[in-house]
């Protein structure tokens, strides 16, 4: 067992004994902080596009779709990462551990750099998708894709080493980096977007190469501090990143991914579909629903951010056989995550002007916004209830059941967005059709996990 002042110098929590709270609340502090900055992170890009029009946030809308797009191979090797290395953790297995991290990282190379070859070359394809319908849009849109997914290796890493530290119990690096990143971000943010100083107004391609650097900043920061440490308090210390591991590591982590990457990949495509529905209505439609989706990652980010601790406790001591203690980790996570989702409602619901005018300036874009995040307000509960126990059931190695629910509930949102849009509607019905189904994610969800944390109970006993 690490003594208690190892554990404070290598930055672990032990998740498989102790009060379950602390060590629960431990963990998610740091990892929502550093969900909460990643969020700071696009409110900031999008404040500082908004003062170049509606028409550089919707280009910017479209080259972010595929930036969340190729999160689909980066969560593969995440979460296969992360569940297998957290498991082998709580059977104390640490160069199992070891060789499962190694795995994740290479795979997340290679996936790297085949996402970032096909966004470079097939960039102008990419953006016709979505029938923009202007010059200008259409250009940002290219520019911005080429820049951000051409050089998305930092931030596959970083979401990949992000896992592993979560997973052997430390969430305090990844803030610590994080934290560095923001800094850096808000900088070069107005520096290089407006041009201040010495620097070039470079507009949009201001805003990808600020993002850019600071993701680049995070992995650093994170991979130094792996080498800083020891394979016994760190799972990631002297990995040698070019020697193949043997076959079932990789196994193991497209087993565990493989569904979560079709899951994240399906339903950022169908986002992209419903994305393309709102370009019908205009350009402004398109930017509506990008700045919404930003503000609303208040909710998305945080329960998110949760979602990796329950994740990681919910593994480890699944690994150690005790059930009993994932259950009751689990209600906590609940309650915890449905209230934060309670308070966003609150805020959309009572400041919806307030907020869109943060980032538009043109009174009939501001209007589609306030009705965009009134509507959208109405499932932040569900929603984060849905997303914390998608963590919490992909702990249990239960990623396919999480996939299927997922792509059946979400994928119901086109048919219901084309028969609510073409009602009285409109653009609302699109908006309707996010949050109805995210209402009935929140509900299946919760139910399956239930059902599921007794089988696993059934089976250890």
């Amino acid at each position: 067992m690490i003594k208690g002042h190892e554990m404070k110098k290598n930055r672990q929590i032990i998740l498989t004994e102790g009060p379950i709270l602390k060590s629960l609340v431990a963990l998610a502090v740091p990892i929502m902080a550093s969900s909460f900055l990643n969020t700071v992170y696009s409110i900031t890009d999008m404040a500082w596009i908004g003062m170049l029009g509606s028409k550089a946030v919707a280009g910017v809308g479209v080259g972010g779709m595929y930036i969340w797009l190729s999160q689909g191979l980066s969560s593969l090797a995440r979460m296969g990462g992360q569940v297998n290395v957290a498991q082998a953790f709580g059977r104390g297995k640490k160069e199992e551990a070891a060789d499962y991290a190694k795995a994740a990282l290479q795979l997340v190379l290679v996936f790297g750099v085949l996402f970032a070859s096909v966004s470079v070359v097939f960039a102008e394809g990419l953006v016709s998708f979505f029938h923009l319908g202007d010059a200008a849009a259409v250009r940002y849109a290219q520019s911005y894709l080429r820049i951000t997914c051409g050089l998305v290796i930092f931030s596959y890493l970083t979401v990949v080493l992000t896992g592993i530290y979560t997973a052997q119990g430390d969430s305090k690096t990844p803030l610590l980096a994080n934290v560095i990143g923001l800094v850096l971000n808000m900088v070069l943010d107005p520096v290089l977007i407006l041009g201040i100083g010495p620097f070039p107004k470079m507009e949009v391609n201001g805003a990808a190469a600020a993002t850019v650097l600071a993701q680049f900043m995070v992995m650093l920061v994170m991979m130094l501090k792996a080498g800083a440490g020891s394979r016994e308090h760190n799972v990631l210390a002297g990995i040698r990143i070019l020697k193949l591991s043997e076959r079932r590591y990789y196994r193991g982590v497209f087993r565990i991914g493989t569904p979560t990457a079709i899951q994240g990949t399906v339903y950022c495509m169908i986002s992209m579909v419903l994305a393309r529905m709102a370009a019908f209505f205009g350009p402004g439609a398109v930017a509506v629903q990008r700045v919404g989706g930003q503000v609303e990652a208040l909710s998305w980010n945080t329960a998110d951010g949760f979602a990796a601790a329950i994740n990681a406790f919910t593994a480890q001591n699944y690994g150690a056989g005790q059930m009993e203690r994932v259950r009751k980790g689990y209600r906590i996570s609940f309650w915890t995550t449905a209230v934060w989702g309670g308070l966003i409602t609150l805020v959309f619901l009572c400041s919806p002007r307030l907020i869109s005018q943060i980032f538009f300036y043109e009174a009939d874009v501001i209007r589609e916004s306030v009705g965009y995040l009134i509507i959208i307000g109405i499932g932040e509960a569900f929603m984060c209830v849905e997303l914390m126990t998608v963590g919490a059931l992909s702990g249990l190695g239960r990623t396919k059941l999480c996939s299927i629910i997922s792509i059946i509930f979400t994928g119901s949102r086109i048919p219901l967005a084309l028969i609510l849009s073409s009602t009285s509607l409109g653009l609302k019905g699109i908006w309707w059709a996010l949050t109805l189904s995210s209402i009935a994610k929140g509900v299946i969800f919760t139910a399956a996990f239930r059902r599921v944390s007794v089988h696993r109970i059934n089976q250890i006993s």
